[in-house]
């Protein structure tokens, strides 16, 4: 056993900033912790430098930016602390954030003849501009009966590898004949720690079709493009680590990077969502957790494989050994609260919210709360960024019915957040009705700070509603598996008990509320089923967008 003043620390790349958290193995303390903001953010407009346009629904990002933010968020959480204490790192990533690399692991990008090429560059979760593709692998796998597709909900993602690599392929297939390695950020990021490529069994099941032990066959990855048929034999397939397993040794490069000591175990790579279990001690089965963020992703463990329609995947030992990993979840949570401050809020309301010393979030969050349920008149869809679960499909938008002229900001920024909740709700009675008990929702993310909303989601959901005890969830989970990688602990749920962190049963449901939220639920649940399986609107709209713009 490691002393007791041993140190771990775990490191999560969100979607525009890396958090850094050093923590005491034997009981969690959080003793360190530090932001670093990547510096080109979410690059969705322009390519940096060379300022080419990027078409609707692209989303890439600078993989130097990783290594710079990691490095300054490290050193700075470390301050004050003895870095030689440290046993152990881990890391997190967004998913499926994907980049395309040399046989060495040099992101194409990074080399000059292909600074000006957009497919060369990271593309985020959040890359939407492979729904084509998506579609077809969709299309193909219900015609072949592929067995594959149900584990997935019946429906594979915009998001995910198999639909990203396949855009590049025939959009840039200069690109894909240069590309030896397709290569998600949780596993490169490691590679850049250990010098080692290890494939982590959480992204290659949930995002990289994975399932009992092999990849989509040569024959269909053929149908879908002769030029596709060996993209897992020569670009994707690699040995696979577990969750919990060591990776390797940090490197010399990557000590000098973060300040800490050559040699230090690294864990392998892992998903934000999926680490953020075990820091809430949600490693049983039933228990739903949310990251609630830009995004939301659910995650959950089960005892059993069960099909879910919508879900992004059900996986062997996903989350933790020994349980059926189960994940959904929504493209767009507080991106849309953010869209709407930024765009939609005039100037009074900014200026009475710095008068009061608060955020426009948080006012705004003030005057919807003093609201009775459904006095706003509205109901909206939380479809900006498109429907992850459980309809999957990035065509998809957003919608705010109800609205007159006496419509206020607040009313409309009340609707989009009951619009979150009641796509959560969607979520868990999909669960239920496919035969996955879920007894609790557990919440992570930086959005648990808004009590107003917290409470919404008890009372919409129906559920009892407890809350992660760290404000860094997922770097804490991936301290967690740090300290199972270098030996403290045996096994994850042993490391989750003693570091994990949670505030049980933190929000109740009121009777009340339930029944009122319930009426506005059935009438977005009409316009769920309306807009999502029975009108094409959205997307015929969203092709004119493309058109128009293209």
């Amino acid at each position: 056993m490691p002393p007791d003043d041993a140190l771990v620390v775990g490191v999560d790349f969100g979607t525009l900033s890396a958090r850094a958290v050093v923590v005491r193995v034997r009981d969690g303390a959080e003793l360190g912790t530090a932001v670093a903001d990547y510096r080109h953010g979410v690059v969705d407009h322009e390519l940096p430098g060379s300022g080419r346009r990027l078409p609707p629904d692209w989303a890439l990002q600078v993989p130097a930016d990783y290594i710079e933010s990691m490095s300054a968020a490290v050193k700075e959480a470390l301050t004050g602390l003895d870095p030689a204490k440290v046993i152990g790192i881990a890391t997190d990533f967004t998913a499926c954030t994907m980049v395309p690399t040399t046989q060495q692991g040099v992101p194409l990008c990074a080399l000059p003849e292909f600074a000006d090429e957009p497919h060369a560059y990271v593309k985020l979760w959040k890359h939407h501009a492979a729904q084509p593709q998506a579609d077809r692998i969709n299309e193909l796998g219900r015609v072949r009966g592929e067995k594959w597709l149900p584990r997935y909900g019946g429906l594979i993602s915009s998001e995910w590898e198999f639909a990203k690599a396949l855009q590049i392929l025939e959009e840039a297939p200069h690109v894909y004949e240069a590309m030896r390695h397709f290569v998600e950020l949780a596993d490169w990021i490691v590679w850049q720690l250990t010098g080692n490529y290890v494939r982590n069994a959480c992204t290659a099941g949930y995002k990289g079709i994975y399932q009992d032990g092999e990849y989509p066959s040569q024959d269909f990855l053929r149908e879908l493009n002769p030029g596709f048929e060996r993209f897992v034999a020569d670009k994707l397939e690699h040995p696979l680590g577990q969750l919990g397993d060591k990776a390797g040794q940090l490197s010399a490069q990557a000590a000098a990077w973060t300040g800490l000591p050559e040699g230090i175990a690294v864990a392998v790579g892992n998903v934000d969502a999926h680490v953020t279990a075990p820091a809430a001690r949600a490693v049983e089965p039933g228990q739903m957790v949310a990251i609630m963020g830009t995004s939301t992703c659910h995650v959950m463990n089960g005892t059993h494989l069960a099909e879910v329609p919508g879900m992004c995947g059900v996986v062997d030992g996903g989350i933790v050994p020994g349980l059926w990993g189960y994940e959904a979840g929504q493209s767009g949570v507080g991106d849309i609260f953010a869209w709407f401050v930024r765009t939609s809020v005039p100037p009074e309301y900014h200026a009475a919210a710095e008068a009061k010393g608060v955020s426009v979030h948080e006012y705004l969050t003030e005057l919807a709360a003093a609201q009775g349920i459904g006095e706003h008149g509205l109901v909206a869809l939380d479809w900006h960024s498109g429907n992850r679960s459980v309809l999957v499909d990035h065509e998809l938008s957003g919608v705010v019915v109800g609205q007159t002229l006496a419509t206020t900001p607040e009313d409309t920024y009340r609707a989009l957040l009951e619009a979150t909740a009641f796509g959560t709700r969607v979520i868990i009675d999909t669960f239920i009705d496919a035969g996955v008990p879920v007894r609790e929702l557990i919440v992570a993310g930086g959005l648990i700070k808004n009590e107003f909303l917290m409470q919404m989601y008890a009372d919409v959901v129906n559920l009892p509603l407890s809350v992660i005890g760290s404000a860094q969830g997922p770097a804490l989970g991936s301290a967690i598996h740090a300290a199972v990688a270098a030996g403290a602990y045996p096994d994850i749920r042993a490391a989750a008990e003693a570091m994990g962190s949670v505030r049980k049963d933190a929000y109740l449901p009121i009777e009340a509320n339930v029944e009122a939220y319930q009426e506005i639920f059935e009438e977005y649940r009409s316009l769920h089923d309306y807009f999502g399986q029975g009108n094409g609107v959205m997307h015929r709209m969203r092709e004119r967008r493309r058109v128009q713009k293209g």
